[in-house]
This record gives C-alpha cells, structure tokens and sequence, in this order.
C-alpha cells in the first residue's frame, strides 16, 4: 500500500506521547518507504523559530567583508561562516548557489571530543546570535532525539538505543541562504545529494525548491504543510541499516521566473553520532535476502572525514 502514495503524509509528534508505537509504525514506514517523513507538533517552539529567522536574515544581509570574516580558511565549514558557492554536490559539475552558518555542540573546556569538535564561533552582529542559535541548537537535539526513539522502535531496538551514541554527538545546525538566482544560471541553489549524517531535521522547505528521488526515477516535490519539519535519513543511517532506511537523493531546484528575485532560508539540523561511535550494521538489518553490504565497520569521525573531502569542504 505504501508504493502506490504520491506524495509523504504528515505524521504528528503529539501522538508520540499517546501511542508511541502507533507513531513509530507511520514514522518508521515513511523513512522505508520514502527515506523522508513530515513532522507536525514536532515541540521546536514557533516564536523562537521566528527569532532564528530574523537572525539569519540580519546575519546574510551583512556586508560581504564582515560575513567574511567568520569563514575559517581549511577549517572544513564545521563552523562559522561559508561563502557562496564554495560547496558542491558529490559529481556535480556546478557549485552549489547558497551561502550558510555552522553552529555545533558547545563542549566543556577539555572534553574527550575536543580535538574533533571545533569550539563555535560567533559574530558581534546581530545582537542575541549565540544565545538564539544554542536555545535552537537544544530545540533540535531534544526534537531528535524523540525521533531517534521511534526510528529505535520501528526497527525492533531498545526505544533509547541511540541515547548514548549520539551522547555529545558531532551534531551541526546549519542557517542556509540561497541568494536571488539569475534567470539563466546554470547552476542550481543545492545539486542533487545524500546526507552524511544520521537524520536531518529541516525548518523552512515550505518555500517551493526542495524535491527528492523518488524510486520510480522522477522528482518528487515536497510541501510540508506551514510551521512542519520535514525529516530524512542520512547516509550513517542508512549504513548502520544495511539500506533498510534509504538515505534518497535530494536537490533544491531553482524557484520559477517570478521567484528568482526572492532569497530562500532554511535550517537544517544534521544530527550526527559522537565521533567514536562505529558504525557497525545492525544483525536485525542483514538476513538471506538482505546481506550485509558493510562488513567493515567504519567510525562517525571518519566517516564524515571522507565524505567532507568529496564535497570540497575539505581539500585532500
């Protein structure tokens, strides 16, 4: 029954409480089916989402000098600012057409991850930055974490089996812009790609672009309904599932003509595993029909490390 839906059917996190079973089954089954769900009364609260909004813009609408000036030259865009059009999808002939911010997991002075996890960085303008970004930072990492519960239960897992690999985890919240795009610009705002991470928790696909593969080979567009998520898996989950839960191909096309003089915000959250966590294929996941196609386990740091020089935001 779930080949034949055209489009993804909105689940609601409110039933999570109620039914987290129920919740599970139809979170569960959209991940298998599609590699993407969309989450309603996901608990990131709307005005702080406001605030963000208004942040970022202010954030992008900086000088170029000043946005500049936060981009860590070899630092890999794990954090601070990335200028336009320096990444690019993995085999794509053009650069992506978007601009972003990294913020991370702030870290105690002398954690075990601290070679890892770079320490953030933050810009003097706009007032309120830092605190609005980390209150949204734990908005996310809460909201996954439930998410993570319930991928745990579809798969027949203990529901807190994530709990302790995504304990301090390498977890990124990106504010994205994708500036006006020229009428005849050959490139596209982001090339079709994978995630690398476990899930992606995603604010802000409600303006038209964003579209997945789906099976059948055509482009499925998505359009979550106002103040929803929209949630996919990632490549270390589908990995860590022996491709159970597809990480689908996704891309942001460029918006119609009467659009091309609007900028497009979005904010992702790429929830990652701590750096040590392997990832090694579940035994539930492998059976006759479904060997395994992982028998090498491969840590989340290094992992990410390869995928990162693929992208460009690492130079070999």
């Amino acid at each position: 029954m779930l080949d034949s839906l055209a489009e993804i059917t909105p689940v609601s996190m409110a039933d999570q409480q109620s039914d987290p079973e129920g919740f599970a089954r139809a979170f569960g089954e959209s991940f298998q089916r599609f590699g993407f769900a969309v989450v309603s009364d996901h608990g990131v609260p709307h005005a702080l989402i406001e605030r963000a909004w208004a942040m970022a813009k202010a954030f992008f609408d900086l000088p170029e000098a000043g946005k500049r000036s936060y981009f860590v030259e070899g630092g890999g865009g794990a954090r601070g600012y990335t200028p336009f059009k320096t990444e690019i999808a993995k085999g794509a002939q053009y650069v992506d057409l978007k601009e972003f911010w990294h913020v991370g997991r702030e870290l105690a002075k002398g954690h075990r991850f601290e070679a890892e996890m770079a320490p953030n960085i933050w810009p003097d303008r706009p007032e309120g930055f830092r605190e609005t970004f980390l209150e949204l930072f734990q908005a996310f990492d809460d909201a996954g974490d439930k998410l993570l519960s319930a991928i745990a239960r579809y798969l027949g897992l203990a529901p807190n089996w994530f709990d302790p690999a995504v304990k301090d985890g390498n977890s990124v919240l990106r504010l994205l812009h994708y500036p006006p795009v020229d009428a005849n610009a050959p490139e596209v705002r982001a090339g079709a790609h994978e995630d690398i991470n476990l899930i992606t928790l995603l604010l802000g696909a409600e303006e038209a672009g964003l579209e997945l593969l789906d099976r059948d080979g055509k482009w499925l567009p998505i359009k979550p309904p106002e103040g929803a998520m929209v949630v996919n898996v990632g490549d270390m989950l589908q990995r860590l599932t022996n491709h159970v839960l597809p990480s689908t191909t996704h891309r942001v096309v460029n918006p119609p003509p009467e659009r091309r003089g609007n900028s497009r915000y979005s904010m992702p959250f790429f929830l990652h595993p701590a750096p040590d966590f392997l990832i090694e294929t579940l035994p539930g996941c492998i059976g006759a029909d479904r060997p395994n196609r992982y028998p090498e386990p491969i840590t989340a740091h290094d992992y990410l490390h390869e995928r990162l020089v693929e992208i460009g935001l690492i130079k070999k």
